[in-house]
């Protein structure tokens, strides 16, 4: 492990965040009018199987426009839609641009609310309520709690226990664990397959929703030409975002999309790759070396 020295399996660790979106969906139409749209399938919200799910929300072409979770709100007939990364103008916009006759109601609440991850593998956190949600997160390879509340209620609870992680530290925890920020790092030019998306966000069951053909396509042909790598290189200053990066031959295989300097004398990221060119060894150059700094890291 290159990051952390807090064992989660007995040292919680929490953070508090904002969502970039918080959406309330609302109307006699907002389930099948999400269902349409959303690449997971959101039935169980309505059986009271799951309380939230994660998925995406892609263009005709397939492409990721943003990712959210997806919970079932207080109230019949209401859904909230919030997500760490895709902006709620972005969110608001993709779904705006396919309401037509629903009867659906759009709220942005996004300044609201806020949050808390609380990262122990078996956290104990604040209950949901009216004005609060508990779901399953996505911050660690092997999950978390999220807990996203009223401004109000939120800043009526006490500290949780154990240690709280800024910014940067989570952002080395999501990039450790291969999880990209959408779609600041993988978003309108990718497909799910690409960043492995398709198990966690993607559902092949249910019926027609936008992106849908070009899923079934890609399940059917069972490959894509690029992968997102989980990627580890030398020096105290980690590359920005669109460096480009070689393999041994001098022949450009790809670009960084996100990376963070570990504090230990180098740096961890992400990095889209194309597999046809990609060196067997995984072993990769940044512009003006002459001998691979970069590598591959295996699967968290």
């Amino acid at each position: 492990m290159v990051l952390t020295d807090i064992n989660f399996s007995t040292y919680p660790a929490w953070h508090r965040w904002n969502p970039a979106a918080w959406l309330r969906v609302a109307g006699p139409d907002a389930l099948s009018f999400l269902q349409g749209q959303c690449s997971q399938d959101l039935r169980p919200l309505r059986d009271g199987g799951a309380a939230a799910t994660y998925g995406l929300w892609l263009s005709l072409k397939g492409k990721v426009v943003g990712d959210s979770f997806v919970l079932r709100g207080g109230a019949p007939d209401e859904f909230w839609v919030g997500s760490y990364f895709t902006p709620a103008a972005t969110l608001l916009s993709r779904l705006e641009a396919f309401l037509i006759a629903d009867e659906v109601t759009l709220e942005d609440q996004t300044v609201a609310w806020t949050g808390l991850s609380l990262l122990s593998t078996a956290p104990e956190g604040p209950a949901a309520g009216p004005d609060a949600f508990r779901f399953p997160g996505r911050r660690l390879a092997a999950g978390n709690v999220e807990w996203v509340g009223r401004r109000e209620v939120a800043a009526a609870l006490p500290p949780p226990p154990g240690c709280e992680l800024d910014a940067a530290r989570m952002k080395l925890l999501r990039l450790d664990a291969g999880l990209p920020a959408i779609p600041e790092e993988f978003g309108p030019a990718d497909l799910p397959q690409e960043a492995g998306l398709e198990d966690a966000a993607v559902s092949f069951q249910k019926g027609c929703y936008l992106g849908q053909e070009v899923m079934a396509r890609l399940k059917a042909m069972g490959q894509v030409r690029r992968q997102l790598w989980r990627v580890a290189g030398e020096g105290d200053v980690a590359p920005a975002p669109g460096t480009a990066l070689r393999g041994p031959e001098d022949r450009p295989v790809g670009e960084v999309r996100g990376a963070a300097a570990d504090g230990r004398g180098g740096w961890i990221g992400l990095a889209m790759i194309s597999l046809l060119h990609a060196p067997a060894d995984g072993r990769l150059l940044l512009p003006g070396e002459a001998r691979p700094s970069v590598h591959r890291r295996p699967a968290p």
